[in-house]
């Protein structure tokens, strides 16, 4: 994984943490116990659902970059779609308070993506590739007349 990577992902998952944190700790004093859990395990959910997301596209810029964009769309709504699935299996559960860990779900969901788009909009990505160290001109083949 390059080094630019590591840092998008450490950019997302950060504030995402973050989040979870908060949200463990005011989920605790509202609901206790369980919620402080609940809380904790929606925000574990979260970061390994798109951090796993993230580095299936990474992959996929790699080695398939025309299909980044459908790749992209599908992973997301794959995600959003197992989110829905977790919440329809752990609504009824006695482990942890559902409804912590719902609202810490979406919200920990919405962090990351905010926080990801952030580190893409802050990231300093070439969209021409720089020409070689020969000062070639553009147009110029590099032969001379």
């Amino acid at each position: 994984m390059r080094s630019d990577d590591v840092r998008s992902l450490l950019q997302s998952a950060v504030p995402t943490a973050v989040a979870g944190t908060l949200a463990a700790v005011i989920s605790g004093i509202v609901a206790g116990g369980k919620g402080a859990v609940g809380a904790v395990v929606a925000t574990v959910v979260v970061m390994l659902f798109m951090g796993i997301g993230f580095l299936v596209l990474q992959r996929t810029a790699k080695s398939l970059p025309h299909l980044f964009q459908a790749m992209g769309l599908m992973l997301y709504t794959a995600q959003i779609l197992l989110l829905f699935v977790f919440l329809a299996v752990f609504k009824n559960t006695t482990l942890f308070n559902p409804k912590a860990f719902a609202i810490t779900l979406v919200v920990a969901t919405l962090v990351w993506i905010a926080a990801q788009a952030r580190a893409h909009m802050k990231a300093k990505i070439l969209y021409v590739e720089p020409d070689s160290m020969k000062g070639d001109k553009p147009g110029n083949s590099g032969q001379k007349p």
